[in-house]
């Protein structure tokens, strides 16, 4: 699957990868471990970018004060 912006793709296929594997050989066996973290605040970066070009974020801000929630562009 592609992700918002194709510039992020490559990180998310990177993200996904180690999430499945963090999942079927860490957490299923008892590991509570963050070894993703660092792919995934990667991809996050990309994609908040993204938003932020498109002129996505102020819309997804504005549409999340209601249920207490923001998503943080910065």
């Amino acid at each position: 699957m592609e992700s918002i912006d194709p510039k992020c793709t490559k990180l998310k296929h990177e993200f996904d990868a180690c999430f499945t594997w963090w999942y079927s050989e860490k957490f299923l066996k008892g590991s509570k471990t963050n070894d993703c973290e660092q792919a995934f605040r990667k991809y996050q970066e990309c994609v908040k970018q993204a938003l932020k070009d498109k002129g996505l974020s102020k819309m997804i801000n504005d549409a999340r004060p209601s249920i207490g929630s923001r998503f943080d562009t910065e």
